[in-house]
């Protein structure tokens, strides 16, 4: 028998509908609530506590380093290093791992490295960063056991990083023209005019962490550093060493205030010594005065004294007004409009031939003899020799001189001009002059670097780019060279101590007054000086040395001839250069 089913109860009209709409408003009030907590947690993080939640976004994030570059060696001549670079770190701090210990940490590093503790305590502590500098340059051995006394001491966060240290193997040895670099930029010489050849361009990386550590496989981005080019001078190294002794026992011993010694290539132009005194070592400048970390010897000006009269008489023989053997009468005083010119020796009458002029350095011969220059004529020639003018070897502040306008030339002017006075020259710019004489009257630009090179300021340099030019005859410096031979006589002339045995030596002796530069006006102190060059038939080096404000009562001759020898000597015995084994000089000097 069939069971009949019961009938189900009909739902009412709508039922199907109604779930629908609740799960939906229920769906409504989850978001609500996510997007609330959401909000919360926004406002949390914008307006309540910012900082600290920066920082914990820190630790997960990208950091930059900078890959510094190998700055490029400055050469001497043969190669050997006058400033390289040696294997250095520099180290660095995370914040995110240092902040807890920072005062402790900042002290340990004041003690170990001489930074400075509120800024390094600063860098230990900033807020959203992962990468700090704490030390740059710090030599290898010294940041590895500052790095392992660190995390024996347990501070975490520190680390190293290559950053090469700048060194200068030869100390004081070129000092005043290589330069020194800062913290962060060259600050003189060498170093700061040819930066950008030297320094070359640093590189960088871009690297993710997270937990404070690097994630091996993240986002990573290298830049690789651009090295810096090497810059070769023509400097000789065991040369400048050597000029720089002797010119400090010079300087010494005459109790003078400063000096200044340059030799020079006669044919080349090329600078084998630029040496100044005071000097101080490139490895550690602060420890000396600032006035003494400049280049004397291109930035320092002066009146040059009678050195000057090698120009002034080779210039009038080239003129074809006198000869070395034309007669002068020569007064022991001149009347000359606004003052009476002197020699520095007391004489009546004498009667002095020009290489006599020469040889006894009188300044009343030069005048009467100087008489002779068409007007202009003698600030032609000294500009043609280089004076007024840089000599552009590539030394930031090179100091161009001073050779009054010819507009402004009067007979008083050129009087003084003509023996060395009313005019002022920088050693390198005079020793180029001088070395004219030496070239058979042709002036070869100086050079201090080997080929090319191009200074920051955009100029090109070096002996690739020398430049010459004839400035009087050949037969006018041969004279000059003749009767410059006087000088060293031991009994004609003033300054037999700069002789060079077996060998012909042409020089001239300078002595100057100087302006002080409290008064802008002569003051009482004298410069010496000593210019010439050897073998004087054959000359291959010209030198000239310069002492300012000796207290020894010495002149050109007792005082900077001495050293000339001494520098002359071992610049030939150096460069093996045989003597010529010809006659010296026996040009009359009186008739």
């Amino acid at each position: 028998m069939r069971q009949s089913r019961r009938p189900q109860p009909r739902r009412p009209r709508g039922s199907r509908r109604g779930a629908p709409q609740l799960r939906l408003r229920f769906g409504f009030i989850v978001i609500a609530m996510v997007l609330s907590v959401f909000g919360a947690r926004l406002v949390q993080l914008q307006g309540i506590d910012p900082n600290s939640y920066a920082a914990m976004a820190a630790a997960e994030g990208l950091v930059n380093v900078d890959l510094p570059a190998q700055r490029g060696d400055i050469l001497d001549r043969n190669g050997e290093p006058l400033a390289d670079s040696v294997a250095g770190y520099m180290l660095v701090a995370d914040p995110y791992m240092t902040t807890d210990q920072a005062p402790e940490m900042a002290k340990f590093l004041t003690n170990r490295l001489h930074v400075d503790y509120f800024s390094t305590l600063k860098k230990l502590r900033a807020e959203g960063s992962r990468f700090e500098y704490i030390a740059r340059r710090v030599p290898a051995t010294l940041a590895t056991d500052v790095l392992t006394a660190a995390r024996h001491e347990g501070f975490e966060g520190l680390d190293i990083r290559r950053d090469p240290v700048r060194d200068y193997p030869a100390g004081d040895v070129a000092a005043n023209i290589i330069g020194f670099l800062g913290t962060d930029e060259p600050l003189a010489g060498l170093e700061r005019t040819f930066n950008a050849q030297l320094a070359g361009k640093d590189g960088s990386a871009r690297y993710e962490v997270g937990g404070g550590n690097r994630i091996p496989l993240g986002e990573s981005t290298i830049t690789a550093p651009v090295e810096g080019q090497d810059l070769h001078t023509t400097i000789d190294r065991d040369l400048q060493w050597y000029t720089q002794r002797v010119l400090r026992q010079t300087v010494e011993d005459a109790r003078g205030d400063s000096g200044m010694a340059v030799v020079m290539d006669t044919l080349t132009g090329e600078l084998l010594s630029v040496a100044d005194y005071p000097t101080f070592d490139a490895n550690s400048p602060q420890e000396s005065p600032k006035a003494d970390l400049g280049s004397r010897s291109t930035s320092d000006v002066y009146e040059p004294g009678s050195v000057e009269k090698v120009l002034t008489l080779s210039s009038l023989i080239d003129a074809g007004k006198v000869t070395d053997k034309t007669r002068l009468k020569v007064p022991g005083e001149l009347d000359r409009e606004d003052r009476a010119i002197h020699d520095w020796f007391p004489h009546d009458l004498i009667r002095l031939t020009l290489a006599g002029v020469i040889a006894k350095s009188s300044n009343i011969g030069t005048v009467l003899a100087a008489d002779k220059f068409r007007t202009g004529q003698l600030y032609d020639y000294l500009r043609s020799f280089g004076l007024g003018e840089r000599t552009d070897v590539g030394m930031r502040g090179e100091s161009p001189g001073i050779l009054p306008a010819k507009a402004l030339w009067t007979h008083q002017t050129q009087d003084r001009i003509a023996f060395g006075q009313s005019l002022s020259v920088n050693a390198v710019q005079m020793a180029a002059a001088v070395n004219t004489i030496a070239n058979g009257g042709v002036r070869v630009s100086p050079s201090l670097v080997r080929g090319s090179a191009t200074t920051d300021d955009g100029q090109v340099v070096g002996t690739d780019h020398t430049r010459t030019h004839r400035v009087v005859s050949e037969r006018a410096a041969h004279q000059m060279m003749l009767m410059m031979e006087r000088v060293l006589d031991p009994e004609d002339g003033v300054a037999p101590g700069a002789a060079v045995p077996g060998y012909r030596v042409a020089g001239k002796t300078g002595t100057a007054q100087a302006v002080g530069e409290a008064c802008g006006c002569y003051d009482g102190t004298f410069n010496v000086s000593f210019a010439g060059f050897a073998p004087a038939d054959k000359p291959r080096f010209t030198v000239y040395v310069v002492v300012k404000n000796p207290r020894n009562g010495g002149g050109g001759g007792s005082v900077a001839g001495p050293a000339f020898a001494k520098i002359m000597s071992y610049a030939l015995r150096r460069y093996a250069v045989p003597p010529t084994e010809t006659t010296p000089s026996h040009l009359p000097v009186e008739w």
